[in-house]
């Protein structure tokens, strides 16, 4: 019989279906719920998420996404979701640049969330999307979960500190998983391919200055979500990537052949420094092959598109 304790058990019968959270219901957010709604479980979870516009409310609606309005820069809004959910999918990313002042490297939307969350009965699972990016450097080795945590930006370090509010919520009842996540990549997502910096004909890196990249397919990116959210294990980190092992040039030159445009130029990066932006030179400071086993293996994803080539491929 459900105890009073768990999400589920103090409620009326009618009111005892799943209800998972969505934080920051972007493109990803979208293609979760779109899967839960088409998927063979349709019509038993209840899908909820959390919006700073209500503007938006509208297209959530229209998604079969039930819209709460919060702002999770605004602690107090957020009291609203204390017992509403018994799964959460927290996808929304630090505050960017300048934010927080002399606490530059902490990540306060997720310590209100959690904060928020343990008011009333917390929820069965959390599961908490962060980056690769707190890897660090590891100049081309290929990087299990069990590395060591090295972030070299600012926002590497805000992804650190985020996932540790995660495991701190976890250590008070939650079933806690964080994906580190490479690249998004998707034919339909803005912004999702290669085309347009290949377009601007933007250079990338000779070979014996190039850095190894990781990617994930979006449609694949969100599978892995809902796996960790039912079989991920507490306080379980996972790499949520293809198995793609490819250096950043060679990806670019794949895409070009595959779009029938011309390959980037390759410079050293010496000339890099001067003809690139300081974001994009960020990306090519750090070099590692992310190991996705743990992923395939415990939560049982199998990946749509398993390389870059394959899923490049699927939109031409």
């Amino acid at each position: 019989m459900p105890s009073n304790q768990s999400p589920l058990g103090a409620l009326p019968a009618r009111f005892r279906r799943e209800r998972l959270l969505i934080v920051g219901c972007g493109d990803v957010g979208q293609r979760v719920a779109r899967d839960l709604h088409a998927g063979p479980g349709a019509g038993r979870m209840q899908v909820m998420a959390l919006t700073s516009s209500p503007g938006r409310r509208a297209s959530l609606r229209g998604l079969g996404v039930r819209p709460l309005v919060g702002d999770l820069d605004n602690a107090a809004t957020l009291r609203r979701l204390a017992g509403v959910a018994t799964r959460v999918l927290h996808l929304a990313p630090p505050p960017g640049e300048g934010a927080g002042g002399d606490a530059w490297w902490r990540d306060p939307r997720t310590v209100a969330l959690a904060r928020a969350l343990r008011l009333r009965t917390t929820p069965v699972s959390l599961v908490y999307a962060s980056t690769s990016g707190v890897y660090g450097d590891c100049q081309g080795a290929l990087v299990a979960e069990t590395r060591a945590v090295a972030p070299a930006t600012p926002r590497a370090q805000r992804r650190v500190n985020a996932e540790r509010a995660v495991r701190h919520l976890g250590r008070a009842g939650v079933r806690a998983s964080v994906l580190r996540i490479p690249g998004i990549y998707a034919p339909d997502r803005e912004g999702g391919t290669p085309e347009a910096r290949l377009r601007r004909g933007t250079p990338v890196l000779v070979s014996e200055d190039d850095v190894y990249t990781n990617h994930i397919h979006a449609d694949d990116l969100a599978r892995a979500c809902m796996a960790a959210l039912w079989r991920g294990r507490p306080q379980r980190v996972y790499n949520a990537s293809d198995s793609t092992h490819m250096k950043m040039g060679d990806y670019f030159d794949l895409a070009a052949d595959l779009y029938g445009l011309p390959r980037p130029p390759r410079v050293p990066r010496s000339a890099a420094k001067e003809q690139l932006s300081l974001m994009l030179l960020s990306f090519m400071s750090e070099s590692r092959r992310l190991d996705n086993g743990r992923m395939l293996k415990e939560l049982g994803v199998r990946l749509r598109y398993p390389d870059v080539e394959v899923g490049l491929q699927s939109a031409v």
